[in-house]
């Protein structure tokens, strides 16, 4: 209303997303806290990658100039990169039983939908086509990339329609997608990744060797990575099939972030090895944080390419 001041936004703490509405009105907010500081489109570093070089022209830019080849041949040459316009955007979405965990007021799935709502909307502002897989041990519903504003409406509503199922397969999805992809684009898994660690990998390197770029966002509970648990005897539910198990969590702390940092060290190195860009989303942390720092860290990155 007018004369109202603009509320903080608060709201970007995962604890109290849910009450905000649809998810179109999260990812909108998002995305307007992400561009803070941000002049660069934040997405654009994802699909340019160098080609080839071609004589300077009165009338070109000199910021594209290559300047360690003018060292070595006193010439001066512009730096070309391919796929500087459009590009494909694939959201793949566990939405597997093992995803509805949350220790607080919002699970790991209702992050992973604001997240890719969030990262939608990004893609579709800066006029590149993003699309939309749902999947837990199967695909449940894909939408092809598309360009125009409404996708953004259908991706909303298939993220408001996906719910838990049993088991998950991310691996399968992953080999799925690198059969399906066409043409070289950027695939975004967002997942818990519980499943086989070396099924996973030979996925990842499957999308990778199509030539796509691939980014995970590695979502977890804080309860996941800290095993907070106090003294007494807890019993702790399989949300995906597995029998309950009732123990002490203090004999068996020690064990379980040992296997915790087996598993994320696995996990780290499989995507440095394939250069994949990993991201842990603890669901704790505002996603406007979570994505501004990895989005700033890829612009980062890819300028430092184009200086080299």
């Amino acid at each position: 209303m007018p004369g109202q001041a603009r509320p903080k936004r608060r709201y970007l703490d995962p604890a109290i997303l849910q009450t905000l509405g649809s998810l179109d009105l999260v990812a909108r907010e998002v995305v307007e806290g992400i561009r803070v500081g941000m002049h660069k489109s934040p997405l654009r570093g994802f699909s340019t990658e160098f080609a080839h070089h071609r004589p300077y022209v009165a009338g070109d830019s000199t910021r594209h100039i290559d300047w360690r080849v003018y060292g070595r041949t006193e010439r001066y040459y512009i730096k070309l990169y391919e796929a500087e316009t459009n590009f494909d955007a694939h959201l793949l979405l566990d939405a597997s039983s093992s995803m509805r965990f949350g220790s607080g007021k919002i699970s790991k799935l209702e992050y992973a939908k604001f997240m890719a709502a969030s990262l939608a909307y990004l893609v579709v502002d800066q006029r590149d086509s993003v699309g939309l897989a749902v999947f837990d041990s199967e695909l449940r519903r894909y939408l092809p990339p598309r360009s125009a504003l409404g996708v953004i409406a259908n991706i909303d509503e298939a993220l408001e329609q996906a719910v838990p199922e049993p088991r998950t397969n991310v691996a399968g999805i992953l080999h799925e997608f690198a059969q399906r992809i066409r043409r070289r684009g950027v695939v975004i898994l967002i997942s818990d990744l519980l499943d086989n660690v070396e099924d996973f990998i030979k996925g990842l390197d499957h999308l990778r060797f199509g030539g796509h770029n691939v980014v995970v966002f590695h979502v977890m509970d804080p309860h996941e990575l800290t095993f907070p648990f106090g003294g007494g005897t807890w019993r702790f539910e399989g949300l995906e099939n597995e029998p309950e198990i009732t123990t002490q969590p203090k004999r068996i702390r020690a064990a379980y972030l040992e296997e915790l940092g087996r598993f994320l060290r696995q996990i780290r190195s499989a995507c440095e090895r394939s250069r994949v860009d990993y991201v842990l989303a603890d669901t704790s942390r505002p996603l406007d944080v979570v994505l501004s720092a990895y989005l700033i860290s890829r612009l980062r990155a890819t300028a430092g390419t184009r200086s080299r």
